[in-house]
């Protein structure tokens, strides 16, 4: 196609489109690349105020209530940061198996795992609270058990850790998106897709130690008396699907204003619903496996975990976090119609995100004590905060770029994405 070609079909474009390099060579790829203007600032303006009535909420929080704030806004935190780390492990896991199906959708993860490089600033609360959060290890008088886990939980290397984890989820979050927005610059550049698969590797290793020993961390170390060797593993599983979820939002929503036709189509919104179900019984063996093996052996030190969470008015939580993360989604997703209907997993997607939060707050909010399971208004409040500043950032993140990798080389094998 010459230059006067390619000017001539841009300039009959459909308002707000903009066809970039590295579409033309896909036979029968029209799809429009970026948001119109108008759209963008709308949606930037949107998070702006989704952020500034956040953050407010959530420094209104803190005036009500700054004992139970801390535990609220660790759940809250935990929550947001466990989805932009769900996002950073589709990107990872789609480079390093060189997927073709996933070409859209691994651009919109990648604005889901932008969130990460802010995490640093919504983990200052939980820093500045460590010593009410964590006071079971981090307080000078501690028992003998504790003690001899101070080579481990001690303020210092927690906190050096953290720094760790933090900086390594921004660089990674940072230099893949930064990556896969030069392919969009330069179509088809083997230099540029070789990099990504070459890291994708050993950044999958990094990914996994620095997430399992952040749940070790910031949700295990609750309660330092019990632990769980797959406790990280339930961490990632809860990342993964609550992750999904909000990729089946953004792609319904990309979807239901006509600017993905060909690159995401119904067959590849049928694949992130066969992938939210897969998560989903994940989570479920894996949270089956650790109670099943505890309530086995029924060692005390072990059993108190669950003993905290079924006992004080905790047991109706319990349930509704089994049936919304597992019961109720299991039977939703287990159908293709509904794997395929914009409604059906809709639906699906807002009650994974639900569970999700349900579950961090499961997790941290029994070592409150002496609340028992008594909901809160700042338990709402602290969360409008983290949530506001995600949405801020994945809308900015949505405005940058294209809306798919436009010089992606396997923009051509995604057209063909065809479900059985």
């Amino acid at each position: 196609m010459t230059q006067a070609e390619i000017a001539q079909k841009a300039a009959h474009a459909p308002s707000g489109a903009e066809q970039t390099r590295g579409v033309a060579h896909v036979p029968g790829l029209d799809d429009v690349t970026r948001l119109s203007k108008d759209s963008a600032q709308k949606l930037v303006r949107t998070g702006a105020i989704a952020a500034g009535v956040g953050i407010a909420a959530t420094a209104g929080a803190y005036a009500m209530d700054h004992h139970r704030f801390g535990f609220s806004y660790l759940a809250a935190f935990a929550f947001v940061a466990t989805i932009g780390l769900g996002g950073l492990f589709f990107v990872l896991i789609q480079h390093l198996t060189r997927a073709g199906w996933s070409v859209a959708a691994r651009r919109h993860m990648e604005w889901v795992a932008s969130i990460l490089p802010w995490c640093a600033l919504l983990f200052v609360p939980v820093a500045a609270l460590s010593g009410h959060i964590y006071h079971h290890w981090m307080a000078e008088d501690v028992d003998a058990l504790i003690q001899a886990k101070r080579g481990y939980l001690n303020t210092t290397f927690f906190f050096i850790r953290a720094v760790v984890f933090l900086a390594v989820w921004a660089l990674l979050a940072l230099w893949f998106s930064a990556k896969s927005r030069e392919l969009d610059a330069k179509p088809n550049d083997a230099r540029i897709v070789g990099k990504m698969q070459a890291l994708s590797a050993p950044a999958m290793f990094l990914f996994a130690l620095s997430l399992t020993f952040a749940g070790f961390d910031w949700l295990m170390s609750l309660d330092p008396h019990w632990y769980s060797t797959i406790f990280g593993v339930y961490i990632f599983a809860g990342s993964v699907t609550s992750s999904l979820s909000v990729l089946a939002l953004i792609t319904i929503a990309l979807q239901k204003k006509g600017l993905l036709k060909k690159v995401s189509t119904v067959e590849h919104r049928h694949d992130i619903g066969k992938l939210m179900f897969a998560f989903t019984v994940f989570w479920a063996y894996i949270g089956f496996s650790q109670y099943f093996l505890i309530w086995y052996a029924n060692i005390p030190e072990e059993t108190v975990f669950y003993k905290h969470r079924w006992e004080d008015g905790w047991k109706p939580l319990s349930l509704i976090l089994l049936f919304s993360h597992f019961v109720i989604p299991f039977i939703l997703l287990l159908s293709r119609h509904a794997k395929r209907s914009i409604a059906g997993l809709t639906i699906a997607s807002v009650l994974l995100l639900f569970a999700h939060y349900v579950d961090m707050y499961w997790l941290v909010m029994p070592s409150l004590g002496e609340h028992g399971a008594t909901p809160s208004l700042v338990d709402i409040l602290a969360l409008l905060g983290p949530v506001g500043v995600a949405l801020l950032v994945i809308a900015r993140a949505a405005t940058k770029g294209t809306l798919f990798p436009v010089g992606d080389p396997r923009l051509a094998e995604t057209l063909k994405l065809e479900n059985l």
